[in-house]
């Protein structure tokens, strides 16, 4: 039988693979690795805009994740 509280937590987890989808990738992978691509790996590179709201929003959804699940095991 399903709670309330499952159904939060199954909403929960699909917006954090959402946001995570929605993330851009931050490095090259493994093909600019062979190929000799990305010399510039050391650069910081700031996260800006639209970047950075969906990195702050999959972060706080994450620890919202967290403690749901906590929140589970202690009220199963």
């Amino acid at each position: 039988m399903t709670h309330w509280y499952d159904w939060i937590f199954f909403v929960v987890a699909i917006v954090i693979i959402v946001l995570c989808l929605l993330q851009g990738g931050k490095t090259e992978g493994a093909s600019g690795a062979i190929t000799g691509g990305g010399l510039n790996v050391f650069v910081q590179t700031k996260e800006r805009g639209s970047e950075r709201v969906i990195s702050i929003l999959t972060l706080c959804v994450a620890i919202v994740f967290f403690l749901i699940a906590i929140l589970i095991n202690v009220l199963a």
